[in-house]
């Protein structure tokens, strides 16, 4: 090749690398410009020396910037500015200043603060109205006003409400915490002319039904005569099982209901399904545990939340029984007691009774609660307890329990009689049956005994009345 086609060529190929040096004349994306640096089409987009200067100047930077992107965006941008929130305070209703401004906008604050600085000016937020005419938007911001206003005052009222009630100590009722009341003040003559306490009069818990308690619990009363078990099954009914049998059944339900934590009313229901259908069928002594687990696993499908499963049942009896076993048996035993399940228990009159109790109190008594509930349980073992009704073991409870606490006053009072319907009388022959076996510490059966004792039932369990029950006349 002539020495002067070479030269020209290599002038050429200089050209061509002053040409690809040049920056882009617009803007590309990293994307683009890795693609066109991977394909050989651009180079670099900054001079070598601008890139050793700053990795120069930014020796801890992972990747470039641009060499004027931050002197671009400092003269073309200002600095983002937070809001900030000054002068806040909580102010009364009655202090409000409710300013119209254009008619058009309303503003509700202590002073309209209005400050303009140009792009960076912040202003206070404002409620569209409408465009409606002058005499229109005026009665419309009017009526806003004294709207809110009327919303303000019920607020307040309301919070003046409950700091009232917070300030006063609270009392246990049945099983819920009611505050706001040191006594139940309400009290009406009944047709006797004596003065009862009404228990159902100050009732803010829509759980308590108070409108209806009266009518659930006479319905109760009705139910207990109607579902209420066989008094005599173990000898008409029974040949291969005896009293002794459902004892131990029932003191070993009284572990289970403790291991998956199932609640009182469980435990009770359970007991009752129990004598139920030993009421009406025969079983055999091997299916005595089959049927007691089969009734707690019904009783936990109607009273729990969250009712343990076929499996756990099956499991707690170490596998005596298979999931078709206790499926069978469940069956069997709905067939037999007709699906019956709303049935009267002690521990449903028991919660009512002890509402009418703690009436005469002024502060909490919960080893009242716990100790009626405590003797109402030792019941559920004993069979000869089985000839007396549920509400007349829940009123004996109480009566009871109110003995053993205070041997000073008697427990029986007007209210009590009103809302159990038994005299003091009445309950001689249970108060009695129930108290000797209170002072039995000997007894063979002892799970409700133990359970009892333990400090989150205020070791209710320990507690006897030293001295023997009033005259019950």
């Amino acid at each position: 090749m002539h020495p002067s086609m070479a030269t020209q060529t290599d002038m050429n190929k200089e050209n061509v690398r002053t040409a690809n040096n040049k920056e882009p004349t617009k803007r590309i994306t990293r994307a683009q410009a890795k693609a066109l640096g991977v394909s050989g089409d651009l180079p670099p987009l900054h001079p070598q020396a601008k890139q050793r200067n700053n990795q120069f100047q930014q020796p801890n930077s992972k990747r470039g910037s641009s060499d004027n992107k931050s002197a671009d965006v400092s003269a073309s941008f200002q600095s983002k500015r937070r809001a900030v929130l000054k002068d806040v305070t909580n102010m009364p209703f009655n202090k409000l200043n409710t300013k119209v401004i254009g008619d058009i906008k309303i503003q509700t604050c202590k002073q309209t603060r209005t400050n303009v600085a140009g792009k960076n000016a912040m202003v206070a937020p404002t409620v569209y109205v409408g465009p409606w005419d002058r005499k229109g938007k005026t009665k419309a911001t009017e009526d806003v006003t004294e709207q809110s206003i009327k919303e303000l005052r019920e607020i307040t009222s309301q919070l003046k409400l409950v700091n009232g009630l917070e300030s006063k100590p609270s009392i246990a009722l049945g099983s819920t915490l009611l505050k706001g009341e040191t006594k139940i003040s309400n009290k009406v003559e009944d047709g006797n002319g004596q003065t009862i306490v009404d228990i159902d009069s100050n009732h803010k818990d829509p759980r308590m039904c108070s409108l209806y308690a009266a009518e659930v619990y006479n319905n109760l009363c009705v139910a207990e005569l109607k579902w209420r078990p066989s008094v005599n099954y173990m000898k008409t009914v029974q040949r291969d099982i005896t009293q002794e049998m459902r004892g131990i059944l029932i003191d070993w339900l009284v572990e289970v209901c403790e291991e998956y934590r199932l609640g009182a009313e469980t435990f009770h229901l359970t007991v009752t399904l129990i004598d139920r259908y030993l009421s009406k069928m025969y079983i055999e002594k091997q299916r005595l545990q089959l049927l007691g687990i089969t009734c707690m696993l019904i009783a936990s499908k109607y009273e729990e939340t969250s009712a343990p499963r076929v499996e756990d049942f099956c499991f707690i009896t170490d596998g005596t029984y298979t999931r078709k076993e206790v499926l069978d048996m469940e069956h069997e035993v709905l067939d037999v007691l007709g699906f019956n399940l709303s049935v009267a228990t002690i521990n449903k009159f028991l919660r009512r009774f002890i509402l009418a109790a703690q009436s005469s109190y002024k502060g909490p008594v919960v080893e009242l609660e716990y100790l009626a509930k405590y003797l109402a349980e030792l019941t559920l073992v004993e069979y000869s307890f089985l000839r007396f009704l549920p509400s007349l073991i829940a009123a004996s409870a109480v009566f009871l329990a109110k003995w053993t606490l205070d041997q000073i006053e008697h427990p029986w009072n007007p209210t009590l009689e009103h809302y159990t319907n038994y005299k003091a009388s009445e309950l001689k022959t249970t108060v009695l049956a129930m108290q000797a076996m209170q002072h039995n510490n000997e007894a063979s059966l002892q799970a409700i005994r133990q359970k009892y004792r333990q400090k989150q039932f205020k070791s209710v369990a320990t507690l006897t009345s030293q001295k023997p029950v009033k005259p019950l006349s």
